[in-house]
Order: C-alpha cells, then sequence, then structure tokens
C-alpha cells in the first residue's frame, strides 16, 4: 500500500477552484467557486446542450480531467500565481463568470464530475488537450469531431478512445476534500523524516536525470540525510533559490514545477506516474514500537542470511532499526530490487516468496519459528500470505508430534485443510472451535509451537486436553 496524501500520490475532487479571468501574466479578477459550478460552468461555455449524450459526456470527462490536471501538478502555484487555472482559452478552457447553466449540462455533470480520464497504470488526471476541431486543431480531442462519433453510435469511452488512445481509463467515484495545498505546511529539513521527504527525494532523483549536477539520493527512504541535504542544495542552486539544504515552500513548490516539466505530466504525451511506483512510507518507529511485519521480516532476513553471503542476519526485536535497514537494502541489492530500505509490497513478497522455497525443502522438525505476535488479522478460508504460511508451519511441527492434528503442506493458503487443522488445533486444546485465527487461536498456536520445540512439555497441562 502506498503513500496516500492528496495532490502527490492521490487524486481528489476539490471542495473549490479559484480561476484567475485572464491570462497568466494579465492584471485580472480571481475567482473561487466551487469545483462542481466551474466545470458546469466550463462545460456551458465550450458545448453545445443539443449535441448527442455520448458527445456530451466525452466532452465533460476531457473538460473535468484538464482541470484536474491543472490543480493536480499544481501547474500555475508551483509558479507563483496564487489561482489555480486562467480562464483563457490560450492557455485552459473557456470560463464565463456569472453566466447561465444549461439544465442537460447540469444534470450531466452532477454525475460525472467526480470522474476523470487516466492512463491505465497512471495516477495523474491525463491533460486531455481539446479544441473545437472546425478553427482550431490539436493532437487531442475535437469537440465538433465528438458529434460525428455520437452519431455513428460510438460509446463516450470509445470517443475518448478515439481521441487519446485504447490505453485509457475512466477513474471514477474521486474522494472529495477541502481546499489544500501540498507543501507540509513546514520546512522539511536535515534529520526529519516523514512521507514529503520519501516523495521530495524521489522527485529530486527524477530531476537529477536531466540535472546530473543534482547528486543522486541512491537509498531514498524518508530520512532527510546529508546526501539529500546536498541534492536540495545543488537543485536550489541551479534555480537561483537560496541555497539552504531545507526545502521550504519556495523550494518545495521549484521541485513540484520542474519534477511536472521534466516528466510532462501536464502534457497530453505525460510519461505518468505508475500507480505500482508510488512507495510505501515506512515512519522509523519509536523504541517501544514493535511490529509484526517487522518482526516477520527480520526472521526472513536470518533465513536468506544462511544462503546469501551478502545479506547480513538480524535481531528479531520487531524494531526497523538501522541494522535491519541496512539488511533489507542488502536483501533488495541481491535480489535486484529497488534498493530503499523500506517494507514495500515488492520487497515483502519477493521477500517471502524467497523464505517460502528454501523453507519448503526442510521438514518441519528442521525448522524453528519465533514467536511472532499477531499480525492484527483473523485468518480462515480464502486468506493467502506469509501469515497463513507460518501458521501452517506452525500447524505441521505441532502435527508432527501430536495425534490427532491433520498434518500440512504449507503453501500460504488457507484452504479446507488449514481449516480443519486449526479446528483439530483448537478441539484438541479446549478453544472454541471455528476454523478461524482469531488473536487468541494464534497465540495458543504459538505457545503449543514454543513449548513443543523447545521448551518443557509439561506447560501443555495447563490446557485441557
Amino acid at each position: 500500500m502506498g503513500i496516500e496524501i492528496p495532490g502527490l500520490t492521490q487524486v481528489v475532487i476539490p471542495a473549490a477552484i479559484t480561476v484567475h479571468l485572464g491570462g497568466p501574466d494579465e492584471a485580472a479578477e480571481n475567482v473561487t467557486v466551487s469545483f462542481l459550478d466551474y466545470i458546469k460552468n466550463v462545460a456551458s461555455s465550450e458545448i453545445y446542450p443539443t449535441w448527442p449524450e455520448s458527445a456530451l459526456r466525452a466532452n465533460i470527462y476531457a473538460i473535468t480531467s484538464t482541470a484536474l490536471n491543472r490543480i493536480f501538478t499544481e501547474w500555475y502555484r508551483s509558479r507563483g500565481y496564487n489561482f489555480d487555472i486562467t480562464n483563457d482559452t490560450r492557455f485552459d478552457q473557456a470560463y464565463v463568470h456569472n453566466r447561465g447553466i444549461f439544465d442537460t449540462i447540469s444534470v450531466l455533470v452532477d454525475e460525472l464530475f467526480d470522474s476523470y480520464i487516466a492512463r491505465e497504470g497512471q495516477l495523474e488526471p491525463l491533460y486531455a488537450q481539446f479544441c473545437d476541431g472546425r478553427i482550431s486543431s490539436c493532437p487531442g480531442l475535437l469537440q465538433w469531431g465528438t458529434v460525428d462519433l455520437a452519431n455513428q453510435g460510438y460509446t463516450p469511452y470509445e470517443i475518448l478512445q478515439y481521441y487519446y488512445g485504447d490505453d485509457i481509463t475512466i477513474q471514477r467515484d474521486t474522494p472529495l476534500a477541502e481546499a489544500y495545498e501540498t507543501y507540509p505546511g513546514i520546512p522539511l529539513q536535515l534529520g526529519d523524516n516523514n512521507p514529503y521527504i520519501l516523495l521530495m527525494q524521489l522527485a529530486l532523483n527524477t530531476i537529477s536525470i536531466n540535472f546530473p549536477a543534482i547528486p543522486l539520493i541512491q537509498n531514498p527512504t524518508g530520512t532527510f540525510d546529508q546526501t539529500t541535504f546536498e541534492a536540495v542544495s545543488q537543485f536550489q542552486s541551479i534555480f537561483d533559490l537560496p541555497v539552504t539544504g531545507i526545502i521550504d515552500k519556495s523550494t518545495w513548490y521549484q521541485i513540484r514545477r520542474i519534477y511536472t516539466a521534466v516528466t510532462d505530466l501536464a502534457e497530453l504525451t505525460s510519461q505518468g506516474i505508475i500507480l505500482e511506483e508510488i512507495p510505501e512510507f515506512t515512519p522509523t518507529p519509536g523504541p517501544e514500537e514493535v511490529l509484526p511485519r517487522v518482526q516477520a521480516v527480520q526472521y526472513f532476513l536470518n533465513v536468506l542470511s544462511a544462503f546469501y553471503a551478502t545479506i547480513p542476519s538480524v535481531d528479531i526485536s520487531g524494531i526497523l532499526d538501522s541494522n535491519t535497514r541496512s539488511s533489507i537494502m542488502e536483501f533488495q541489492k541481491t535480489f535486484n530490487l529497488p534498493i530503499t530500505g523500506i517494507i514495500d509490497e515488492e520487497t515483502w513478497r519477493e521477500m517471502y516468496n524467497s523464505v517460502a522455497g528454501i523453507l519448503d525443502r526442510l521438514p518441519p522438525q528442521a525448522i524453528a519459528l519465533p514467536a511472532f505476535l499477531w499480525p492484527g488479522i483473523n485468518y480462515q478460508i480464502t486468506s493467502e500470505g506469509p501469515g497463513v504460511y507460518i501458521i501452517q508451519q506452525y500447524l505441521a511441527y505441532i502435527a508432527s508430534v501430536l495425534e490427532g492434528i491433520l498434518p500440512l503442506d504449507p503453501d500460504g493458503v488457507f484452504g479446507p485443510l488449514t481449516e480443519q487443522a486449526v479446528r483439530d488445533f483448537q478441539e484438541f486444546f479446549g478453544i472454541d472451535v471455528t476454523g478461524v485465527v482469531d488473536q487468541y487461536t494464534w497465540d495458543r498456536i504459538v505457545l503449543i509451537y514454543r513449548d513443543l520445540r523447545f521448551g518443557n512439555r509439561a506447560n501443555l497441562n495447563q490446557f485441557p486436553a
């Protein structure tokens, strides 16, 4: 699961949008209106209510997507302007303040205003360039052309595909949010650790491809380290900002502006923000913060360290300390993954699959499992993944010692055989027989396993037979 910061890794529908009633550098009034009313106004100014409904819908999708792209990229605000979009059609789309709204268009916008066009697998709203198609032409949607296509029976989606390509999708039910700006409100500086820093590190690395004088941040983790300080300082020097090494508001928005420029996010030909590339931020926990997933990762690292000399073993503490982060990075390096030191889903999945491949070759008696903490999930039929695999490993050993519990071949899938083994265990030890591994059952499985594998079997007497 990635970071969710509105305007950076999550698209939202803003409550309001500020429109500049003129060209960007012209002295003109700014008006702030609700986003819904803005889309209705633009649609009533750009298209005709008598057009076929499919054409109207296609155009409304394009209008909404274009406005959201301006907001998502902070196109104008990152350049120091105090508005989100203009009403100058040389730059943006038509908006006529206080004009009347067509009823037909109003009804459609009420339905469609929280939907936008995106490339498949990408996050940002497509900069859905359009023009009228009679007086002017452009690489994107031709408004009068949508009428011809609608009359030929094209659906709204097919019309959009005709102009923007087959690899588009319609993102619907976009969440609503209050007005916001992406700057976190406080400067980011040396020693800080938060998801905003991680995203700035990734942006600076992207920018450095075009501006190689900016040093590459080798292992972006969300910690503002010395390398990040040097990258920020060099960025500020290149773009004529005060060289402080601190990401203040002006530096933040300059990074946003240059990042948008080098990735073409505000162009029809955008390289796009790939959804799978949005990182998961794992904050550095405090000294008392023990995390079950970290505990499992530490065990996995120790298993792998016995087979890969490059991966150091670590203490199984459940705390994401510097040694654990270094070991994760060595694992990522060994397995040709992005070296982040972060337990993202790709790292977690690759680590689990690698460990399972090793343990599957060993009998239960040759495997020594630690006392894993309950991960906060009830496991039952249809569950799958590392948590299920750990349960199965525990039960496989217990079944090898105690008669009456169904033997298992761990595979990470909670199927009927796993459910039966859980039921057998629960019945054997006087637990409510549900076939579900809740916290109580998990803790008892761990305790019995540890007693059988390492401890005094007399402890089993505390449970009814």
